[in-house]
């Protein structure tokens, strides 16, 4: 392949990096949850009503004004005026798209430059920001769906003529709400534009990126609105239902609204698998490093490893200089009283520092692998610090990051890096990032990004034998790979309340204790119970004659099953056994060499704990 020549202009390149990296957000899963807005709110109401529709008061319509006696000498008159005030309606309604579509990225954009370092300067909580967004965005929502509500909105602005919100500015105050509420991958251009925001270093440069993300960014956008608007233009259903469209368009704006306050559209993020993850790279490594782009200074072996890693090298063992140290931290998490731990202290040991933030989707997953890690080697001289260095401003809220790090099971120390000295002290560009350091104290890998999950395991075990030859290593862990390669294969699917989205049981799914039945079939990519279970957020307990069928497309699955008892699993009419022990951990309980349809039938003993399946 040839290589990707890049212009020698700073600014050009920054441009060209910007507009690239907003292109590739805009297309990525990540936007998934708020295109029904974009598209039903930007879209299918702008449409413009053709001559002659329902609902349509022109002359073409056969209602040229009054009918009272005498009135025919005006209605000339009045149908113009009709005629003048219909076209000015359709004018604003054309302008709907491109408002949304401008208020979201303008008020995305000017939050993650400047929100952190406004907000920290204010006496507001840092996610404040957030729930002011999403409570617009319900206001906004009962607006579109009663109108009563629509009136009290438009109040504010009934003394500035042709400013209601029910109009084309509503649009765009639309555009501002989901933007204080849009958190998309975090690819490397958006990372380095939070980071020159967070620590108050907002060149030119930083400028010009951000523009040009901006801009990338809205091409997709605007591009769905549209085909939304010009899809209900040319359907006549469209038309003649527009008070069901905005019935419709203000459930969809409520219904992200309740999924954003409660992680929903996490959990459904994670299960498309990220097909903008190379694109991400490959943009990177064209446009050189960003923090030189934007007159940072990353030199040194650390930073050439940095390089290695993006550029895709394998993982290797290499010397890539003393490890920096973990320093300006606000606040500590999972540690003993809270009380700070220092690189030196764990001189003897193998350390990953773990660089994430708990509302990245790209983090989440890896998160997965990094706690089976600590969770196996923890007691051969293994430790890990998750150092989270916020990427938006509610990212600084502890109660927050403590929720999230709840929720990912992460039970190893986490650093909260509010300030950004951890960060500036690897010079690190990315969300995730992984440095690991040897027992004593040199950085021997760097690993920015998903996948190679095994590679960097391979690593692990390596340096824990070098730091103790006599060490017994346990079996290497098996967790499967979240992101796969094939986009058709069942995504993880997780069993707790929170989660459960691919549910497909007759019965609903409830907390406490209930008793379910298998329906006559469960739809693909879909799990469905029989017998007694106690329902949690996280997980599945099994009570009397517990049992899970599942539809899936897979290779291998595998089951995250804590406790102590056995799992019986039955594919194409041939049962196994397994043993059951201890904390939560995968079990595999179907193992093939190529990918297969499937009927998983896996009943499990009382007192079992079942949390997701994930395939290999």
């Amino acid at each position: 392949m040839q290589a990707v020549q890049v212009p020698e202009d700073p600014v050009l390149t920054l441009v060209l990096i910007g507009l690239v990296g907003g292109l590739i957000t805009g297309i990525s899963p990540c936007i998934l949850p708020v295109l029904p807005v974009i598209f039903l709110s930007g879209g299918v109401q702008s449409a413009r009503t053709a001559p002659g529709a329902a609902g349509d008061d022109s002359p073409a319509n056969g209602k040229s004004g009054s009918g009272r006696p005498g009135a025919g000498k005006a209605a000339p008159r009045v149908g113009k005026r009709l005629a003048a005030q219909q076209r000015e309606r359709e004018r604003r309604a054309g302008r709907r798209p491109y408002l949304v579509v401008a208020g979201l990225t303008l008020s995305f954009s000017v939050f993650t430059l400047l929100g952190s370092l406004v907000l920290r300067a204010l006496p507001v909580p840092q996610d404040i920001i957030r729930w002011v967004g999403l409570a617009v965005l319900v206001l906004l929502g009962l607006g579109m769906m009663v109108p009563r509500v629509q009136a009290l909105l438009e109040l504010p602005f009934s003394r500035i003529p042709q400013r209601g919100v029910s109009g084309e500015r509503g649009g765009f105050v639309l555009g501002l709400a989901l933007g204080a509420v849009y958190v998309p991958c975090a690819g490397p251009v958006l990372a380095a534009i939070a980071v020159a925001g967070a620590t108050g270093k907002i060149g030119g440069g930083t400028v010009v990126l951000t523009l040009a993300y901006a801009a990338g960014n809205a091409v997709p956008l605007l591009f769905f609105a549209l085909a939304g608007r010009r899809l209900a233009e040319r359907l006549r259903a469209f038309r003649r239902r527009q008070r069901r469209i905005r019935i419709a368009a203000g459930v969809v704006v409520i219904g992200l609204a309740v999924a954003l306050t409660f992680n929903i559209t996490d959990a459904i993020q994670r299960t498309i698998p990220d097909y903008t993850t190379g694109l991400n790279a490959a943009a990177h490594a064209a446009g050189g490093s960003l923090a030189k782009a934007l007159g940072g200074s990353a030199g040194g072996s650390l930073a050439a490893c940095a390089g290695a890693a993006e550029a895709g090298a394998g993982a290797t063992l290499e010397n890539c200089g003393a490890a920096p140290a973990i320093s300006g931290i606000t606040q500590w998490l999972n540690t003993p009283g809270g009380a700070p731990i220092s690189l030196s202290s764990l001189k003897g040991k193998v350390v990953l520092v773990d660089f994430w933030a708990y509302s990245c989707i790209n983090c989440q997953r890896a998160i997965t692998h990094v706690t089976a890690w600590y969770s196996a080697y923890q007691a051969d001289g293994f430790e890990v610090i998750g150092v989270h260095t916020p990427e938006y401003a509610f990212e600084h809220v502890a109660s927050n990051v403590e929720a999230g790090a709840n929720r990912l099971h992460i039970k190893y120390p986490v650093a909260l890096d509010n300030n950004y000295t951890t960060w500036t002290n690897y010079n690190n560009e990315s969300w995730p990032a992984d440095y690991l350091i040897d027992s004593t104290g040199t950085v021997r890998n760097v690993s920015i990004g998903e996948g190679d999950y095994g590679g960097t395991e391979s690593l692990i075990r390596q340096l824990l034998q070098a730091a103790n030859p006599n060490v017994s290593l346990p079996a290497a862990t098996n967790v499967a790979d979240t992101t796969p390669t094939n986009a058709s294969q069942t995504p993880e699917t997780y069993l707790g309340l929170a989660r459960a989205q691919t549910y497909g049981g007759d019965t609903p799914l409830q907390p406490g204790t209930a008793t379910y039945k298998y329906p006559s079939s469960v739809p693909a990519d879909e799990f469905a119970l029989t017998g007694t279970w106690s329902a949690s957020d996280e997980s599945l307990t099994a009570q009397a004659n517990a049992g899970i069928t599942l539809n899936y497309l897979a290779d291998d699955i595998y089951l995250d099953v804590g406790g102590t008892g056995t799992i019986t699993a039955t594919v194409d009419g041939k049962t196994t056994t397994y043993q059951v022990s201890g904390a939560p951990n995968i079990y595999t309980v179907l193992s093939r060499t190529s990918q297969e349809q499937g009927i998983l039938r896996v009943t499990l003993s009382p007192g079992l704990s079942a949390y997701s399946f994930t395939f290999g």
